[in-house]
């Protein structure tokens, strides 16, 4: 009834209420949707990256304001015992089942990306990152959901990443808060998103991650990548452009999901798996890929996934398999609301409680 009534009060307050988004996702979400799009309707929830690049330390002020790191507040156990992974700068997680006591799964974050967030039911709102004697942002606010492609893709100790869709640029920075990548080529297509990205690492990176033999910044149709070279990255990371779902619902103006846009919003399928093509030609064998989106769409999460890997096998020769995240996102369910039953990937569907996402990952792993 609660839910009910928040979702009539928004409608009389004339928000967007677009038919052909209501009537998609209520046939994919089924009972689950009315939340879903309640919780798109309000003030979405961030997170505060912390940067490791700056000389302030803003964690003590905001863990004063009830905020808690959700990455190493995850932890359920450190094992000393773990195996020298590329360096020992990360620890080991398990993962154990409550009814066989069976250690399912030992998972590697790193401890250096920090992400701080009010707790469940609190919506409360960061201040502005104050400035470091340097002139860098002690943090940066993102939606914390976007970390997790990050941490998933798990970049290890000199390894060389490749984010072909790099704008805005905040899943760039959490990949450089692990301090394990030797080089970076942060790429995206779009101009006035690349502008975006310039200013979000000019604000929180010195000058000398900015250089060209620690971080590359272009601006090339991603779908094209492969003439410059493949099979030459350790890691990949694929975030596409996508319908933005909680943006276009909210936003009338050009919205995505608006008749004037429909062939637009028809081909990006094609063009995200393109795009994750690419992704599977540019890493090494044994590389890994991860595929990322903010949209709920099943055509356009886990179809182009399944779409891409069937291509890559067919037309290019290469065989790819999907990393299983479960026991991944197991460490991170007290924070986030995940899609329960999902085959391919996993997804956090927004919730009142906790109204991050949507986001959607998937991670291959280039078998040949």
């Amino acid at each position: 009834m609660a839910t009910q009534r928040l979702w009539n009060s928004m409608a009389a307050q004339g928000v967007l209420h677009n038919k052909n988004f209501d009537a998609m996702y209520s046939m994919q979400l089924g009972e689950l949707w009315p939340s879903v799009r309640v919780s798109l309707l309000s003030e979405r929830k961030y997170g505060a990256l912390v940067n490791n690049f700056s000389c302030g330390d803003p964690v003590t002020d905001l863990q004063s304001l009830g905020c808690r790191d959700f990455i190493a507040s995850s932890s359920t156990a450190a094992d000393p015992f773990s195996p020298p992974y590329s360096g020992s700068h990360q620890f080991y997680q398990h993962i154990v089942n409550e009814g066989t006591g069976i250690d399912l799964a030992r998972t590697f974050i790193s401890p250096n990306v920090k992400c701080l967030v009010f707790p469940k039911g609190d919506t409360s709102r960061f201040k502005p990152a104050r400035l470091d004697s340097a002139g860098l942002l002690t943090y940066y606010l993102m939606d914390a959901a976007s970390v997790l492609p990050v941490l998933a893709l798990n970049v290890q100790k000199e390894e060389s990443v490749l984010d072909l869709c790099a704008a805005p640029g905040g899943k760039t920075l959490a990949l450089l808060q692990t301090q394990a990548v030797r080089f970076i080529w942060a790429n995206d297509w779009s101009g006035s998103r690349m502008s975006r990205l310039q200013r979000t690492l000019n604000s929180c990176l010195p000058h000398d991650l900015l250089s060209e033999d620690k971080l590359c910044i272009t601006s090339f149709d991603g779908r094209e990548w492969h003439e410059l070279g493949g099979n030459t990255f350790d890691k990949v990371l694929v975030d596409v452009p996508c319908t933005t779902d909680r943006h276009s619902l909210i936003e009338e103006d050009n919205n995505i999901f608006s008749r004037s846009r429909t062939k637009e919003k028809r081909n990006l399928p094609l063009c995200q798996t393109q795009l994750l093509l690419t992704g599977l030609q540019a890493v090494r064998k044994g590389g890994e890929v991860m595929y990322s989106t903010c949209t709920l769409s099943q055509l356009q999460n886990q179809c182009v996934v399944e779409q891409a890997i069937s291509l890559a096998n067919q037309e290019l020769g290469i065989t790819a398999e999907i990393v299983d995240l479960q026991p991944f996102t197991t460490l991170f369910k007290d924070t986030f609301h995940f899609a329960p039953d999902l085959n391919v990937g996993a997804m956090v569907l927004p919730h009142l409680t906790a109204n991050f996402g949507p986001i959607y990952f998937c991670k291959l792993r280039r078998l040949s």
